[in-house]
């Protein structure tokens, strides 16, 4: 394993991804028809011969990420067993969320129901079966299975980089296939990929979410709807996004997502109440019931039966959608994620966030419904039929405050794309920069503005819908990467599970004393509350002569030990090809219990001397301990790591 990757530009990377972005967006604005012909080929090739991979890719990954919620690796930390969650669940749910699926709502929130309603794929139009359907297949888009996606991504970079210090990029998802050629040109490949899959797939959508902000301008102040104005607003979110992406991830990133999401709340109580209110609370409790009623069915619905243009037109546009958006998004939440338990991690970016999405598809979704259906307003279909960026504004005309609500709405939608394309930025900038996040910040800026100068050139050239075909096109190669990872995700976590079961062999730390009939020194070593010069004496006088006297034993043996006075005091013994046994000893600071009322203010802290192993802290204390009783509990942890050897050999 490579372990002096610094923070500086993997100039490999960065200069590839560059010459690939420039040269596919002069193909796309020189030759944009050719480019539509040529990228929409590829895409229908994709459909008619591998819509059945795209589904059994998407099943096989919905419910690998149900079985790792539930099974033993669920308590598995993403990152050392004492790590704890960088951000609140709060700010922590909002940054997923408006990385993951936010824009999308704005958009297609109004949009895709009313389509699903006015083109069902197997109901009669205008029939209430077409509501039921409609409302049932939004879920299956919008549901369970494109969070499983974003979540099997995040979870296997943020598991290798976390747990095993491996850069926080896309290729050391590969390490436990390739070993350490994740350092070479394939991993390269991987990461320029990721690269150039991201940069197109933020900018085709920053140019399409352009033209909504467009239509709510034109709604509201009277603008008009032109590439020119789009151009501008274009102009002003990139301008934003790099204020953003200057301030940092703990600034401005999480200052936008946690007013992104309070905001979406807002509008959507506010519909909630306006609307059909004991209307809609039926519906969603409904909609779920229909929606978990055919999940499986409709998992691996190919419409093999009754040939269709509808499931390329959508179920597998939306699979290769989330597969192609999946490193960007995963990248970021990866980020974001370090200190989490498995368990808790998929819950929080699978469970939770499609609980609240759902609702949403269910305010607007079926409020727009209820006014083609029920209410007459037939007008609304048309103008989803005709333009779908102006549904959302179109819907809103029917209620109170249209106007507040509309610049409710384009606010929202402003800032949502200002921090996908600073969250963008950020994930492209590490990609290039061995996954790092502390760079330079002329390299953050690069790819905002980057970011924005692809989409305004293939804005003005006609070449977004072609982008936006290549980006689609570009899940195939890249489902089959990440099949691959899992089955390097699977390779771990069993040699975590060999761990885990290691531990529980019957080998019980010796705690005493030389003499281990002093109880009473025992009594006072666990009520004493040591200061750090106490605790750091102990491990110079105690703890380095126990390391010492074991190493010499190893030695004897033939086996290679290393003392090591970096990160506190190490013992690390070597074996070869197989893992290395690590036995850390930390002073850890902590504040006193409340019925210690000694000292001053100032020193209301203690420290322990705390054990770590390889895999992180072990939350437990050997302050006061005899040599003897460190030597013991030196040689239990080393039997335990011997028979987890054992058990993957």
């Amino acid at each position: 394993m490579l372990t002096n990757v610094n923070s500086q530009l993997n100039k490999k990377v960065f200069a590839s991804a560059s010459a690939i972005i420039i040269a596919l967006m002069l193909y796309t604005v020189a030759l944009p028809e050719q480019a539509q012909s040529l990228f929409t080929l590829i895409q229908s090739s994709i459909v008619d011969n591998g819509s059945w991979f795209y589904v059994l890719t998407v099943a096989f990954i919905f419910f690998f990420v149900i079985f790792l919620g539930l099974s033993r690796y669920g308590d598995i930390r993403l990152g050392p067993d004492h790590a704890t969650p960088d951000y609140s669940m709060l700010t922590w749910l909002s940054m997923l969320f408006a990385a993951g699926m936010g824009i999308g709502l704005m958009f297609f929130g109004v949009a895709e129901p009313l389509m699903h309603y006015l083109s069902p794929p197997t109901a009669d139009k205008g029939t209430v079966e077409a509501v039921q359907e409609a409302m049932k297949m939004t879920f299956f888009h919008w549901g369970l299975h494109a969070w499983a996606i974003y979540a099997i991504v995040a979870l296997v970079l943020a598991y290798f980089s976390y747990r095993h210090s491996l850069p926080l990029t896309l290729r050391s998802a590969l390490y436990p296939l390739i070993g350490d050629r994740i350092y070479q040109w394939p991993g390269h490949l991987v990461d320029v990929f990721a690269v150039v899959s991201t940069v197109f797939g933020v900018a085709t959508s920053l140019g399409l979410g352009a033209s909504q902000v467009n239509s709510g301008f034109g709604y509201l102040f009277g603008i008009d709807v032109s590439v020119t104005n789009q151009i501008i607003i274009m102009i002003v979110i990139v301008g934003l996004a790099v204020v953003s992406v200057a301030t940092g991830l703990d600034k401005g990133i999480k200052i936008l997502s946690e007013t992104n999401m309070v905001l979406a709340v807002i509008l959507l109580l506010l519909i909630f109440v306006l609307g059909p209110t004991v209307f809609l609370l039926q519906a969603y409790l409904q909609n779920i019931g229909d929606y978990i009623a055919d999940i499986i069915h409709n998992t691996f619905n190919l419409f093999a039966y009754k040939k269709t243009d509808w499931i390329g037109g959508w179920t597998i546009f939306y699979w290769g959608w989330w597969l192609a958006w999946a490193p960007f998004v995963g990248l970021f939440i990866a980020r974001i994620s370090r200190g989490r338990t498995i368990r808790e991690f998929i819950i929080g970016v699978m469970l939770i966030p499609t609980v609240f999405t759902l609702f949403w598809m269910t305010i607007f979704g079926n409020s727009a419904i209820d006014l083609v259906h029920n209410q007459g307003v037939v007008e609304l279909g048309e103008m989803v039929s005709k333009d779908s960026s102006v549904a959302l504004f179109v819907f809103l005309e029917n209620f109170p405050l249209s106007t507040v609500l509309s610049f409710f709405s384009v606010l929202m939608i402003v800032i949502f794309f200002v921090t996908s394309c600073d969250s963008g930025a950020m994930v492209v900038d590490m990609l290039c920069s061995h996954g790092s996040n502390n760079t330079p910040l002329w390299q953050r800026v690069y790819w905002a503005v980057g970011i924005g100068v692809v989409a305004a050139i293939l804005l003005l050239a006609g070449g977004l819908n072609a982008l936006q075909t290549m980006t689609i096109a570009s899940a195939l190669p890249f489902a089959i990467v990440l099949l691959l990872a899992i089955v390097g995700l699977i390779k771990a976590l069993r040699v975590e599970a060999f761990k885990q079961e290691s531990q529980l062999i019957n080998a019980v730390p010796h705690a005493g004393n030389e003499n281990n009939d002093s109880w009473q020194m025992r009594l006072k070593n666990i009520v004493d509350y040591p200061n750090k010069a106490n605790v750091n004496k102990f491990i110079s006088q105690t703890i380095a002569p126990a390391f010492e006297s074991v190493a010499q034993e190893l030695e004897k043996n033939q086996i290679s030990v290393l003392i090591s006075h970096e990160n506190g005091l190490s013992l690390i013994v070597d074996h070869g090809e197989e893992q290395q046994f690590i036995y850390r000893v930390l002073a850890r600071k902590h504040s006193q219990p409340d019925f210690i009322t000694e000292g001053d203010d100032d020193e209301q802290s203690y420290y322990r001397a705390e054990v770590h192993l390889g895999e992180g802290g072990q939350d437990y204390d050997i302050m006061g301990w005899s040599k003897t009783a460190v030597i013991n509990n030196i040689i239990d942890q080393y039997h335990k790591h011997l028979h987890f050897l054992h058990l993957l050999r």
